[in-house]
This record gives C-alpha cells, sequence and structure tokens, in this order.
C-alpha cells in the first residue's frame, strides 16, 4: 500500500511534465512578438472553439502584461445570442522563454495549462491567429469587431496553410462598437 502511495504521485507527475505546452519545432508561429504591441482587446472573428464557446457572441480577449513572463487574460462573450448570458474567464498566460514571445502556456482554473501559439500576427498587429499543434482549436482574432470579406479569407487560408479543416470555422457574431454592452 505505501508504495502505491508513492508511485501514484510519481506517475501523475511524469503525466503532467509529459504535457508541455511547445509545439512541435516544424509548426508555424511568429518568431519575433512584440509583447507591448500584442496587448489589449481583441475581438474573435472566428474559431473552431472548444465546446463551452461553440455558441459565443460577441467574444473578445483581453491581455495586459503582469510582472514577468505573465499575462492577465479577460475572456468574454455572451451564450447564444447577443443578450444571451454573460460570461467571463480570467485564464492567466505564461509567456514560454526562448519562443520569440509566441508560445504561452495558458493557465485555467489553476490546474489545466493549455498550448497557445501566436501563428501569425500581422505586421501592424490589427489581426491574429492563435492556434495549437493539434490543430484542435484555432482563433481568428482582430483589433475591430468587423474586418472585410478579402481580409477574413486571407486568414482563413493561413488557418488551412496550417493544417485545420476550414470548414469547421465558425465565424462568431460580433455588433458593432456602438450596440455593445461588453463585460
Amino acid at each position: 500500500m505505501s508504495r502505491l502511495r508513492i508511485l501514484c504521485p510519481l506517475l501523475a507527475a511524469l503525466a503532467l511534465s509529459a504535457c508541455s505546452v511547445m509545439p512541435s519545432p516544424d509548426f508555424p508561429r511568429e518568431h519575433d512578438v512584440n509583447l507591448n504591441r500584442f496587448m489589449g482587446p481583441w475581438y474573435v472573428i472566428a474559431h473552431i472553439p472548444p465546446s463551452k464557446t461553440k455558441n459565443a457572441y460577441n467574444e473578445i480577449e483581453r491581455y495586459t502584461r503582469g510582472e514577468g513572463n505573465t499575462i492577465h487574460v479577460k475572456f468574454t462573450y455572451r451564450d447564444g445570442g447577443f443578450d444571451g448570458k454573460p460570461h467571463r474567464m480570467t485564464p492567466t498566460g505564461t509567456v514560454i522563454d526562448g519562443t520569440g514571445n509566441a508560445v504561452w502556456a495558458m493557465h485555467f482554473y489553476h490546474v489545466l495549462r493549455l498550448q497557445y501559439v501566436i501563428s501569425y500576427v500581422s505586421p501592424n498587429y490589427d489581426s491574429t491567429i492563435i492556434a495549437r499543434d493539434k490543430r484542435d482549436y484555432v482563433w481568428i482574432m482582430a483589433r475591430t469587431p468587423q474586418i472585410s470579406a478579402k481580409r477574413y479569407q486571407a486568414l482563413v487560408q493561413r488557418v488551412k496553410a496550417l493544417g485545420y479543416d476550414t470548414s469547421k470555422l465558425r465565424k462568431v457574431p460580433q455588433q458593432p462598437l456602438s450596440e455593445r454592452n461588453d463585460l
């Protein structure tokens, strides 16, 4: 019995250490993200979402710098419609050293640690693609709630080039700023 008490925590620690947030070396990512320029609000234009946000409206991620490599995140959305129930999450990101600020460990609920890869950010920091090398979730985001159809298609093509099935992309309904009551 005492062996089992020692073995279980060791196996759990080994399993957690194996869950790296580092993408495979061939997975596309930015090489030099200016964190200060990246901070601020990002409107989710489209995503292949986790099930929790599959019906999100007015989805926004807001980033602020913390101490050292810490990023504070305020993620808000409304469920099922513009007047739907408001939701808010406040995960913490940790920028991984040696990644050009493009790879973060996103911490949810103090126990869940997920990969967050800035695969693309436009030169003027007005659009970005956040991806995962598992190619399960992806987010196309912009500094404004709407972007042109041409810009959207260019970003979708980038997502496709990352190896995602773009038929799974969901455009996130976003109200104009003048009509919003964001959290």
